[in-house]
C-alpha cells in the first residue's frame, strides 16, 4: 500500500516502486493528478521534496477511497444504533461509519484512522472538534446532545445524590 510505503522509505523510492508496480509513467501520473510532469520528474529523481498538497494528490490517485462515508466517533452503545445508516446530502449518498472511542487518545486515533480510511467528514464530541480539525483535512462537525438527553442525565445524577 503506497500510503504505508512512504513512511517506511523515502518518497522518491516509494513513488518509483508504485509507478513500476502499476506500469504507470510520470506523464500518466501527471494527467491523473494535475501535477506538472516537470514537478513529478524532479520529485522522482530526488531533486525536489514534494509539498504536502502534492503528496495528497498522488496518494488520492494510488489509493482512491471507495464509497463515500462520514465517520462518527463515539462510544459503542451510540454507534450500535446508527452504524451503516445511509443519508442523502445534495444527491450524494453517504453511509455513517462508526469509530469506537472511550478516551481522548481513542478519539484522536479514531479521527486519524477515519481520515486514512477515506472519510469525507468526521462527527465527534464538541470538546474534540477543534483538536481534530487540526489533525485532518476534512470537515469536522460536533454532536450536540438533545435537551432530553441532558435532562435524563441530570435526573440520573439527582437520583444518586
Amino acid at each position: 500500500m503506497f500510503e504505508q510505503r512512504i513512511f517506511e522509505t523515502d518518497f522518491k523510492t516509494a513513488l518509483s516502486e508504485e509507478l513500476d508496480r502499476r506500469g504507470m509513467t510520470i506523464r500518466q501520473l501527471s494527467e491523473a493528478t494535475g501535477i506538472p510532469p516537470v514537478t513529478l520528474y524532479k520529485i522522482s529523481s530526488g531533486e525536489r521534496d514534494p509539498r504536502l498538497s502534492t503528496v495528497k494528490k498522488i496518494v488520492s490517485v494510488f489509493s482512491p477511497h471507495h464509497g463515500k462515508f462520514i465517520a462518527l466517533i463515539a462510544a459503542k452503545f451510540l454507534l450500535d444504533e446508527i452504524e451503516g445508516t445511509k443519508v442523502d446530502v445534495g444527491g450524494v449518498e453517504y453511509r455513517i461509519k462508526g469509530y469506537t472511542a472511550n478516551s481522548l487518545d481513542d478519539c484522536i486515533l479514531a479521527a486519524v484512522r477515519a481520515r486514512y480510511d477515506g472519510a469525507a467528514g468526521i462527527i465527534c464530541a464538541p470538546i474534540l472538534a477543534s483538536l481534530i480539525e487540526r489533525l485532518v483535512d476534512v470537515p469536522v462537525a460536533i454532536m450536540k446532545p438533545e435537551m432530553d438527553a441532558v435532562f435524563t442525565a441530570v435526573d440520573s445524577i439527582a437520583k444518586r445524590l
